[in-house]
């Protein structure tokens, strides 16, 4: 069976191992998992007693509108329902925006380094796409301007960006979408935006109403912690969001991921707690990578980019000899660094312990 040169050319993207595989296959135990920007305290507490009060309505199909949550999202955002998607996990809301509103012969822009699925998206359409170099890791605002030509119908931004943690400031966005031409699509993709404490940071919705070509995709999977029910959202002038409506599958977004997010956003003490736990991890981390003379890049999300005294693949492996699993980011165009999710107290500093390990086999040449 033939497929499209653009699908056949697409590398799909590589998720790690479960714990137990790796623990299994390395003879380890108590392995921890620092690989996945997913929040060390688990689940919010409210969201998992809303679980479980709707569990028995599993032989009902879901509500294909998430009803419930879009009205109550709405009165937390202060926008209309119609102004809400969601999606089976963010990553879906960013393929639907690209199956949307993409025609042949359009172009995609983001940046060097941004995360992957805009690329995976660009090339899955079998789009033109120009990945703009990054400035110090991060987004180069007023270069990418350059790159914006009457074809382009999508700029895929994140703010704060994966893998890097970097931030653009509300001044810097602000520049960016004074100049993009109304027929140009913007996504802001703000999944780390609830660990953001930095007053330049530059909240989406504060700009929806002004710019009717922003779309801003949001995620419970990080600070909310739900990853593994897969819902994320996305909010935009509600003619966008219609036209998105119609290429969403029915009943894209489960029972369960529906019901966890609405429990939720009600639990302020679980995102305190979250907040909290991530920036003790932060300061504790950065005092020890300084003291091993490890590099790595200030970040405002819930992970760190380090550089690594070694190739990062290299590095990744002797951690793992060590029961500790990390993200590896050459498939980023990163091959020296690797990413490292703040965890709790003991996973940091087993972390650390790790590395200090693995330096001293460099070392030794082992």
């Amino acid at each position: 069976m033939r497929v499209g040169e653009n699908i056949e050319k697409l590398v799909p993207y590589v998720p790690g191992k479960p714990v137990e595989e790796l623990e299994r296959e390395m003879g380890i135990k108590n392995a921890v998992k620092l690989a996945s920007n997913e929040n060390p305290l688990g689940p919010s507490p409210k969201g998992i007693r809303m679980l479980k009060k709707y569990i028995k309505q599993l032989h009902r199909y879901p509500e294909g509108g998430c009803y419930y949550l879009a009205e109550k999202l709405s009165t937390k955002l202060d926008i209309d329902s119609e102004n809400i998607i969601f999606g089976n996990g963010s990553n879906e809301v960013l393929e639907i925006i690209g199956r949307t509103f993409y025609e042949p012969g359009d172009e995609i822009v983001f940046s060097q380094y941004a995360f992957i699925v805009y690329k995976l998206v660009a090339q899955a359409l079998g789009a033109v796409y120009h990945e703009v170099p990054a400035n110090n890791l991060g987004h180069d605002l007023s270069n990418m301007l350059n790159y914006i030509h009457p074809r382009t119908k999508i700029v895929y931004l994140a703010n704060p960006n994966n893998p890097t943690g970097t931030m653009f400031t509300k001044k810097e966005f602000k520049d960016f979408m004074d100049r993009v031409p109304e027929n140009t699509l913007v996504v802001l993709d703000e999944a780390y935006s609830e660990y953001v404490d930095d007053p330049d940071y530059p909240d989406g919705l504060e700009f929806l109403r002004k710019y009717k070509n922003l779309i801003i995709v949001r995620t419970f999977s990080k600070i909310y912690g739900l990853a593994g029910l897969r819902i994320g959202y996305a909010c935009g002038d509600k003619n966008l969001i219609s036209y998105m409506n119609r290429v969403r599958e029915p009943f894209n977004v489960n029972t369960l991921a529906q019901f966890a997010a609405l429990g939720a956003l009600d639990d302020h003490e679980h995102i305190r707690k979250t907040k909290e736990i991530t920036k003790e991890g932060f300061e504790y981390l950065y005092k020890e990578l300084d003291k091993l003379g490890i590099e790595y890049v200030k970040s405002h999300a819930n992970f760190i980019l380090i550089k690594t005294p070694m190739k990062g693949n290299e590095f990744y492996d002797l951690l793992l000899k060590e029961g500790v699993i990390v993200r590896p980011v050459g498939g980023y165009g990163l091959p020296d660094y690797v990413r490292v999710t703040v965890g709790k107290p003991n996973e940091n500093k087993k972390f650390i312990t790790a590395a200090k390990r693995a330096l001293r086999k460099k070392d030794k040449g082992d």
